[in-house]
């Protein structure tokens, strides 16, 4: 039976990426697969048989002293510590394949050295666009932003990209000129996984070959979703409340409209937004942090989700989630969203950050009749349930596995791959 690792920073259902990571693991296990996991040791991980094969823990937020902190800082350039332990972890689990998900500082690219100095096909599924941009999001406290596309990774440390921080934004940066200069990921990869094709575009765009990357979208179960297309009388978000959300514009939008709002999530603007909400005085309740079944009972008695993103989204789980649950998505026009959202059809798209653009998409539907909302919601239950499921998922990722010549379904693809190479 062919043998897949898995690999990811966590090892628990942190968020998203950490998801798509256990779920392929399990996916392919339930084909029969031989599987094994790499990651960093952490409290919240799930048991594994494989932990003694984890890197020590690295949390950015956690106080260290100068030692910790410049053998940390190694470590998140190149960790030497990871090359080993996965040279220990193959040498009896000689893997056929290898799938990288979210491995950036705390395994490091040294993982990706070993892989390819043993000839094993690695993928990559790039959740986060920091495979070109050192701050991961082309985003900083200025807004959007893509200026390190020129080859000047100075800009991350002037605009301090990553948490605001001088300090880490110059460790980032010298991170990233490492990498870039050995090719670290570009030469090590044989293919980069793109969930949208937004992003696929944009890895283009900053110099990755096409021939290296994949499409291959997110997908949800729709069936353990119970779907209720009768429309409720408020309009629901839910996720991080941070700025490149874009929570301060809808909230301006929905009092602009005047519809009810209530916002589940938490996140560094919890304050301000809370502020923002009384100040622009429209009927908005914050439910904090919610999820499972109560998350599920609030996004099946909404009118509609909102997606107001002011930054490169790739392509939310959260639109998928809504329409499995019978529900339309109004989406801001940026990153992946559009990709998702099929406008007057499953839902309605908007300028992001555009204000005025998203009170009236609110007001649209908060005016439509119900029949027709719950039209809309039949039609991106539909749409979800035929074309992001996981038959197709399973299907394209076997066929790319088998076009880097592993042996799948009992057929052995001996075709040559050509596509490592190259410094960015």
């Amino acid at each position: 039976m062919p043998k897949l690792l898995s690999l990811n920073s966590y090892n628990y259902r942190r968020g998203g990426s950490d998801v798509v990571f256990l779920e392929h693991d399990a996916m392919f296990r339930a084909q029969g697969w031989d599987t094994a996991v790499m990651a960093m040791h952490h409290p919240k991980n799930e048991p594994s048989p494989w932990s003694r094969f984890f890197v020590d823990e690295i949390e950015f937020g956690h106080e260290y002293g100068v030692m910790d902190k410049l053998a940390m800082a190694g470590k998140v350039i190149y960790s030497g510590e990871a090359k080993r332990k996965i040279s220990a972890l193959l040498d009896g689990f000689p893997a056929d394949v290898a799938h990288a998900h979210c491995i950036y500082h705390h395994l490091s690219p040294s993982v990706l050295v070993e892989l390819s100095r043993r000839g094993i096909p690695t993928v990559m599924t790039a959740h986060d666009l920091k495979l070109a941009c050192p701050a991961y999001k082309m985003l900083n406290r200025g807004g959007v932003c893509e200026k390190c596309r020129s080859g000047n990774l100075l800009h991350v440390v002037a605009n301090r990209c990553i948490r605001d921080s001088l300090p880490v934004s110059a460790l980032i940066m010298l991170e990233s000129a490492v990498h870039k200069s050995l090719g670290l990921y570009r030469r090590n990869l044989d293919r980069v996984v793109a969930p949208s094709l937004f992003y696929k575009q944009k890895l283009m765009e900053w110099g990755w070959p096409e021939r290296q990357l994949a499409y291959i979208p997110n997908y949800v179960d729709a069936a353990a979703y119970t779907p209720r297309y009768e429309p409720g009388d408020y309009f629901f978000y839910f996720g991080r409340l941070a700025m490149e959300k874009g929570v301060a514009t809808l909230i301006r939008a929905a009092a602009q409209a005047k519809v009810k709002l209530r916002i589940a999530g938490t996140g560094p603007e919890g304050d301000a937004l809370k502020a923002l909400a009384a100040e622009a005085g429209g009927d908005v309740e914050f439910l904090g942090f919610v999820s499972d079944e109560p998350l599920w009972k609030w996004v099946c008695e909404a009118r509609a989700i909102v997606l107001p993103s002011e930054w490169y989204e790739n392509a939310p789980m959260s639109v998928l989630e809504a329409y499995a649950c019978g529900k339309p998505v109004i989406g801001a026009q940026i990153g992946g969203i559009p990709e998702m959202v099929r406008a007057d059809e499953t839902g309605l798209l908007f300028g992001s950050g555009k204000t005025d653009e998203l009170a009236d998409s609110m007001h649209r539907l908060a005016v439509m009749p119900d029949d027709a909302v719950a039209g809309m919601g039949r039609a991106a239950r539909q749409y979800v349930s035929t074309t992001f499921t996981h038959q197709r998922y399973l299907n394209e990722m076997l066929a790319l596995y088998a076009e880097l010549g592993v042996a799948v379904g009992g057929t052995q693809h001996s075709k040559q791959y050509e596509n490592r190479g190259g410094t960015a």
